[in-house]
């Protein structure tokens, strides 16, 4: 597997950043099983808010100012709210079972946490 750049960098001690990643595979998965018809509506909303958490995270973190750092986490928390959601209205749709969707709501739960500790932390610095 070839390592990447985040893997070592200081984006990985809290995880959020491979918590996000992971995130947005789950959701690339669960979300092939859709019908066609929703390639262009729900799924590629949901895939869009998926892959917006980690590329908020990391852009973010290569900002200049602890204050726009603070920026993006807020960003990267309003797309694991939609993102929740849309998992939510999938399954009122009938796309997916909660049991497919168990892990993408679990680490929607633990992403939200993670992101409003460090939102909090890197609050106290500025």
């Amino acid at each position: 597997m070839i390592q990447h750049q985040y893997e070592n960098s200081e984006l990985q001690r809290p995880c959020c950043l491979a918590k996000g990643i992971a995130l947005a595979k789950i959701v690339y998965r669960l979300t092939q099983n859709f019908p066609p018809e929703e390639k262009f509506g729900l799924i590629a909303q949901m895939r869009r808010s998926a892959v917006s958490i980690p590329s908020n995270i990391a852009e973010g973190q290569a900002r200049r100012t602890t204050g726009e750092f603070i920026q993006f986490i807020s960003n990267a928390e309003g797309s694991v709210a939609e993102l929740d959601t849309q998992l939510i209205l999938s399954m009122e749709l009938g796309f997916c079972d909660s049991s497919n969707a168990a892990a993408a709501f679990e680490l929607v739960d633990e992403l939200r946490r993670m992101l409003n500790v460090l939102r909090r932390k890197l609050s106290t610095r500025g």
